[in-house]
């Protein structure tokens, strides 16, 4: 089993490509924003949609997060260690960037409300999820991540190379590699390398 975590401004089916080309069958996406429904729109909310979620499926599973679901996952490997056989960490951050996130919320601000309806969050609900993900740092907790771990991270994608290259440092049992041609969205600039990439970590 497989569970796919999508990133922000991105829904369940931003993996439909790359899950197309996945040698393996049994996989979940589930809906990160759901769990934000009538709730405060924070990240607490929706790290702990995603244990309710997780935690209906039997273990051990692979959990595969882009992004904002790459932060998600990282968090739950450190939280629930036994239930995680490995880790696929594309675009990751593991202590958020402050600059980063404020030049994010400043571009969120000036686009229309409209931009927002595709990723089923608002725009209020998207500012109030970044801003309450200013002051999350995962660093502490890194140790405890023994599982296998591969980082991906597109060679275009420059806001996040440096964490992917401090991860792979960090993390007892990781591994990076860089996705040719893709950016941030490697999942959606480059599903058939991305599912080959993972298919050969899985099988190894």
């Amino acid at each position: 089993m497989i569970i796919l975590l999508h990133g922000l401004g991105q829904t369940p089916q931003s993996w439909d490509r790359t899950i197309s080309h996945l040698p393996d069958s049994d996989v979940r996406c589930p809906d990160l924003f759901r769990p934000l429904g009538g709730k405060e729109h924070t990240y607490q909310a929706l790290y702990q949609g995603l244990c309710r979620s997780c935690g209906e499926v039997e273990p051990p599973f692979v959990l595969c997060g882009l992004s904002l679901g790459a932060v998600a996952a990282l968090h739950y490997a450190m939280d629930h260690p036994g239930r995680v056989s490995a880790l696929i960490l594309i675009a990751p951050q593991y202590r958020m960037p402050k600059t980063l996130m404020r030049l994010q919320n400043a571009l969120f601000r000036l686009m229309p409300e409209r931009s927002f309806r595709e990723m089923g969050l608002g725009k209020k609900a998207a500012l109030e999820l970044t801003g309450s993900m200013a002051d999350l740092d995962l660093s502490r907790g890194l140790s405890s991540v023994a599982c296998p771990v591969k980082l991906l991270c597109g060679k275009r994608d420059r806001a996040n190379r440096k964490a992917a290259e401090e991860l792979s440092r960090l993390l007892p049992e990781a591994r990076l590699e860089w996705m040719e041609g893709a950016g941030h969205q490697v999942n959606l600039d480059a599903p058939e390398a991305l599912a080959r990439s993972i298919g050969d970590f899985l099988e190894k």
